[in-house]
């Protein structure tokens, strides 16, 4: 019996029901489904074994089936789930699909969702799991989203046509992509049929979601030339994996697990657990036309809110400027010089609430006198004098071991382990499940906004607490996960009582870069690399990551340095969303012109930018690239952004595929000191640029006739 058979937004999708009542997710997919595809080359079994709507494993229940080791496959009661109902209706966003399922020895039921968006080829997924039984049952893995056939089209061996993209992502090394094929991960083609114990996977455990990776992947079918492309939407613990199942290989997507995570839920009669949501999306194109897609997907989930709307300029004193040590006397003179920049934001970033060493001291929030002798109020009006909003750094999660106010509190406010209160790097990790943990930092916050005139919040994240806590959880991954659904809360209640407010969502850089948070905070820190060099790579990939109105990307022209080494760390941000640091009071007033210059330049282009996508002309960028290029698509009119890195060529052809075949008009917006020239081949569409200095960056202009 046929359930789902339709294409909404690009996506082709075909779920069945079969003669024993289980629904077979059969095709998701931007190629409509052809049923000889279903059938694997080689396989001794039933085709048709896997193909699970849902995977959900349940404590002492077996699994059948051969050499499935620690993959999510015939998981049980999953394998036994029944078709119960459907339905097939529309909301504000677009169609939306439930599907019930029910496993009568365990009474488990399992609701799927499908959240479509209209225009956009996303779904969003995410699995209740309902207990419908009388004895309590543990769950130790909830798929949010699983797909068998991955790999199923096309006549090339596997090896020869589909590759793997993955995010690495790491401290002042973010946003990394790097291709591999089935081969190189250990999953190539077979001359028998498969049952792999093997599985291509990234996982995280712990609070910095994306410490390793981000939360994200691609999968591209080069012959017929689709992608698959999925994000996990929580800032925790998340798995995905890509293995074979008798003849066929999935994708399966998810929250934690017990193996990868510690986590595992009991679930007593009448209990429902939702999995963390995820999103899957399909297209036939390029790596920029998949990239395209997420971008408009997360415009759509993402609240609301005025700042990703004006992308007003931040001045943050941290980098290349004050490094943590802020005063009143320090301050001064950098307000000024942020403000005749053009700066529109002010942000006091670490240090002000402590005297000298104030690392392990976090947590209580109060201004320094001997830091500000006038107090920060002080320092926050003469901020909004110059015109600018004022902002402060918090870690809002952690208290330092050396904190006074820690002897206020008890074991109840952090997270516990083998009866022992969790910290790191000398700060214990509060838990927002508890309300008084809640009630702290909503009086932080109330104070500094209602006391302080705080505007902007660079909300920063310094620690890992690990896989979790043992207090009040059925698991320490359990207690992790309903700490960060506590947190989430958290900020959704602020921004309900602060809509004005912007708050920055910040973990040592972007150790933290996922749409739990990025649905909420309007802005993402993308970096702490304070080489500016390597900074362009980091920006060129930013917005694979993050939409570009909420990548933020530091520009800190050195104290000591010239021109060239201006317009570059300009560049770096100007396509993105602008962290000016840098001690602009310091510096010559020909370095200087040149910030205010890309600034000016900034403020002209943001209005196309807010609603632009990204391409890369050169493909993304790696560390050992010595050309970088990131390119935005704003209707009519494109901006390339270019960096030359100690290449011995002083000239490099842009491929630009949107533009090919059109006449356009090229121009140089940043400097206005360039002088160079470039050439536009139409038929090819191919923008040819010279730099004659090994290390400078530019910004150009297309605009088609």
């Amino acid at each position: 019996m046929e359930l789902f058979n339709f294409c909404e937004n690009g996506i082709y999708v075909v779920m069945e029901r079969d003669e024993h009542d289980e629904v077979k997710f059969l095709h998701f997919s931007s190629l409509p489904l052809c049923r000889r595809d279903l059938i694997p080359e080689v396989s001794p079994f039933d085709p048709m074994v896997g193909f699970k709507l849902a995977e959900v494993m349940v404590s002492g229940e077996d699994r059948p089936g051969e050499r499935h080791g620690n993959k999510y496959i015939i998981t049980a009661p999953g394998y036994r789930l029944k078709y119960q109902s459907h339905s097939d209706t529309r909301n504000a966003l677009g169609r939306k699909l439930e599907i019930v399922t029910y496993d009568a020895p365990t009474g488990i039921e399992v609701t799927r969702h499908f959240q479509f968006f209209d225009g956009i080829p996303v779904v969003r997924s995410w699995t209740d799991v309902t207990n419908r039984g009388d004895e309590t049952r543990t769950l130790e893995y909830v798929a949010s989203f699983t797909i068998t056939g991955v790999t199923k089209e096309g006549l090339l061996p596997r090896d020869k046509r589909m590759t793997v993209s993955i995010p690495h992502n790491s401290w002042c090394r973010e946003l990394q992509w790097q291709t591999y094929t089935m081969e190189e991960l250990g999953l190539g083609v077979s001359r028998d049929f498969e049952l792999s114990s093997k599985v291509i996977s990234a996982s995280n455990a712990g609070n910095w979601s994306a410490k390793e990776y981000l939360p994200m992947g691609v999968l591209t079918n080069t012959e017929c030339g689709t992608q698959l492309f999925w994000q996990i939407e929580h800032n925790g613990s998340w798995h995905w994996e890509i293995s074979d199942e008798v003849g066929h290989f999935y994708l399966q997507l998810s929250g934690p697990t017990e193996i990868e995570s510690h986590w595992s839920r009991d679930l007593h009669p009448g209990d429902t657990f939702t999995s963390v949501p995820a999103a899957a999306g399909v297209v036939t194109g390029s790596m920029d036309d998949a990239m395209d897609a997420l971008t408009l997907y997360r415009r759509a989930i993402r609240r609301p809110n005025e700042d990703d709307e004006k992308l007003p300029i931040i001045f943050n004193d941290y980098m290349n400027c004050l490094w943590a040590d802020p005063t009143t006397e320090k301050e001064l003179p950098l307000i000024d010089a942020a403000a005749a920049a053009g700066c529109e934001y002010y942000v006091v970033d670490a240090g002000w609430y402590a005297e000298g060493y104030w690392w392990d001291n976090v947590g209580e929030w109060l201004p320094c006198d001997k830091r500000f002798p006038g107090g920060l109020r002080e320092v926050f009006d003469y901020i909004r004098s110059k015109g600018m909003i004022p902002g402060l750094w918090l870690e809002i999660e952690v208290m330092g071991t050396k904190c006074p106010k820690v002897a206020q509190t008890d074991d109840s406010w952090y997270f516990l382990r083998h009866g022992k209160r969790v910290h790191d790097r000398s700060r214990y990790q509060l838990d927002f499940r508890n309300p008084a943990v809640v009630a702290h930092a909503t009086e932080v916050i109330d104070r500094c906004v209602n006391e302080y005139g705080m505007g902007y919040i660079k909300m920063d994240y310094n620690i890992e607490p690990g896989i979790g806590t043992e207090t009040n959880a059925d698991s320490v991954g359990d207690g992790l996960l309903g700490h960060q659904r506590a947190y989430l809360k958290w900020l959704d209640d602020m921004f309900a009582k602060y809509p004005d407010l912007v708050i920055e969502n910040c973990s040592s850089g972007g150790l933290r870069m996922d749409y739990a948070l990025l649905q909420r905070c309007p802005i993402q820190s993308t970096s702490d690399q304070t080489d500016y060099l390597h900074f362009a790579s980091i920006a060129a990939n930013a917005p694979t990551g993050v939409t570009p109105e909420q990548a933020a990307v530091w520009s800190y022209p050195l104290t000591e340095g010239d021109r060239e080494e201006v317009v570059f760390n300009m560049v770096n941000a100007l396509l993105l969303r602008v962290h000016q640091s840098g001690q602009l009071a310091q510096i010559s007033p020909e370095r200087s012109a040149l910030v205010k210059e890309g600034l000016d330049v900034y403020r002209s282009i943001r209005a196309n930018l807010r609603q632009g996508l990204p391409f890369w002309p050169l493909g993304l960028s790696h560390f050992s690239d010595e050309w970088v290029s990131l390119g935005m698509k704003c209707g009519k009119v494109s901006y390339v952004a270019v960096w030359r890195r100690d290449s011995h060529d002083s000239t490099c052809v842009l491929p630009i595929a949107h533009l090919k075949g059109k006449d356009a008009e090229v121009e140089c917006i940043y400097p206005t000191f360039h002088q160079e020239p470039t050439y536009w081949n139409a038929a090819q569409g191919h923008l040819t640029v010279k730099l004659s200095v090994c290390r400078s960056a530019r910004l150009f202009r297309i605009t088609e006739k």
